[in-house]
C-alpha cells in the first residue's frame, strides 16, 4: 500500500517534495541555525545540500509506502516545513518534523504529527518512533500531545551535528502509544 502524494488537514497541505521545491526548502529552513539545531541531520550550506535531500526524498518515496512531505499553509501555498515517515522496514517507521521559525508557536507541529500518525496507522505501521534531544522542551511536549511517550534516554547516543564538534549527545526516543 502507497501513502497518497498529498494530505489535508484542517489548516495544512503534507506533500510529497519535488525538485522545484529546493530554494524554497533551503531559504525557508534547511540552510537556518536556529531551525536546524537540535536535528539529527547537517544544517544545509548550500542548495546543493538542499538538491540531495531532494534526491535522498524520490528514492524513499520509491522504495517504501511514503517518505518526507513538505508542510505548507493551506490558506495561502507558503512552506512552513516538513514531516514524513522514515521507514526501517514495512511495519517499523520513525518520524519527526522541522519547522521555519516564523511557524513556530501556531501548532502546526501537533497538527502535521498527528497527521504521520494517522498515515502511520493507515499503512499498518506496527511500530513508529520519534527521536529528540533532551533540551528541546518544545518538541517534546508536541510529541506527548500527539500520544507518544518515552521508551528511554539513551545515553550519548547520538550525534546532533548542528550542537558542536561531532560529541556524542544524550537522545530521548518515543514511542507512539498505539503501536
Amino acid at each position: 500500500m502507497k501513502a497518497p502524494e498529498q494530505i489535508e488537514t484542517a489548516r495544512l497541505v503534507l506533500r510529497r517534495p519535488n525538485p522545484a521545491d529546493a530554494e524554497s526548502i533551503y531559504a525557508r529552513y534547511a540552510s537556518d541555525p536556529e531551525v536546524t539545531r537540535y536535528l539529527s541531520w547537517r544544517r544545509h550550506a548550500s542548495i546543493n545540500d538542499t538538491r540531495e535531500f531532494l534526491d535522498f526524498s524520490a528514492a524513499e518515496w520509491e522504495r517504501w509506502p511514503a517518505g518526507p512531505y513538505l508542510i505548507e499553509s493551506r490558506g495561502e501555498p507558503k512552506l512552513l516545513g516538513s514531516t514524513g515517515l522514515a521507514f526501517e522496514t514495512n511495519t517499523v517507521a520513525a518520524t519527526g518534523y522541522v519547522l521555519a521559525r516564523d511557524a513556530w508557536g501556531c501548532g502546526y507541529a501537533t497538527e502535521a504529527l498527528s497527521a504521520m500518525v494517522v498515515l502511520a496507522g493507515n499503512l499498518q505501521v506496527q511500530r513508529l518512533c520519534a527521536s529528540c534531544h533532551p533540551a528541546n522542551s518544545a518538541s517534546i511536549r508536541v510529541l506527548e500531545k500527539c500520544g507518544f511517550r518515552l521508551e528511554v534516554r539513551l545515553q550519548e547516543s547520538n550525534a546532533f551535528p548542528n550542537l558542536g564538534a561531532g560529541q556524542r549527545q544524550d537522545c530521548l526516543r518515543y514511542v507512539h502509544r498505539a503501536s
